[in-house]
């Protein structure tokens, strides 16, 4: 049962989510002050270190409050949250400077099995598709799966991109796709429905590092192409922010 809530800048519906989590969504008629809003409730969440609350996982407009009901309540853990509230709407819901982040692609071919059939179904023709892939700077909106996934809106296409009818059973890592609105690069490899339009050769995870990834949500990422010749000399290079 969602328990609305408003605030001088939003409005939260809140939900029990099983009986160890809340589901707290924003919603201002503002796509970017929603999202704003809840990674800036879950880093505080995070920061003020509550006990009993032991996860806050921000997405697009809503933030998952986890909780150990042997230590505290829902009706406790949502008082904290409309705490939170109150404290960003004094101090606001400023986010750290972003990261940047260069990704290298190879488009099509081996690489993007899904390139032709993507530009066929935008009415493009492929370079178009690349160019409108690689025109745009990119905000990492949250961390997906598999293995924090770098989630983001995806290129002005004219329509959404749909699912592949039948999904792979293996994705390689650094496949670079797209789905609906969205856009993401694997990590590692796992079963995947996007379309994959390209690869990049960078190790995105490094399961000897921590953290896993070297992103978190409100960093910044571009792709430009590279000839698929020029694919091995980037092999065993890490994705790292620019300097």
């Amino acid at each position: 049962m969602a328990a609305p809530t408003t605030t001088s800048r939003t409005m939260l519906d809140i939900y029990e989510s099983g009986d160890a989590a809340l589901r707290v969504v924003a919603q201002s008629g503002d796509a970017e002050a929603n999202w704003a809003t809840v990674h800036a409730l879950a880093g505080w969440l995070a920061t003020v270190g509550v006990e009993g609350i032991h996860g806050a996982v921000p997405t697009y407009d809503s933030v998952l409050v986890e909780y150990d009901p042997y230590l505290t309540s829902a009706r406790q853990v949502r008082a904290f949250i409309l705490l939170g509230m109150r404290q960003l709407d004094f101090v606001g819901t400023t986010l750290r400077e972003p990261r940047r982040f260069e990704v290298p692609v190879v488009y099509g071919g081996s690489y993007g099995p899904d390139l032709e059939s993507v530009a066929e179904h935008q009415g493009l023709d492929v370079q178009d598709v690349i160019t409108r892939h690689t025109a745009k700077t990119y905000v990492i909106r949250c961390l997906g799966a598999p293995a924090g996934s770098p989630m983001m809106d995806g290129p002005d296409f004219p329509v959404p991109v749909p699912r592949l009818k039948d999904p792979r059973l293996s994705v390689p890592a650094g496949a670079v796709s797209v789905a609906g609105r969205q856009a993401v690069i694997a990590p590692a490899v796992a079963p995947g429905g996007w379309c994959v339009i390209g690869q990049t050769p960078l190790t995105v995870l490094d399961a000897a590092r921590e953290p896993l990834v070297p992103y978190v949500p409100g960093d910044e990422l571009r792709f430009y192409r590279i000839p698929p010749e020029d694919f091995g000399k980037y092999e065993g290079q890490f994705l790292e922010a620019r300097p």
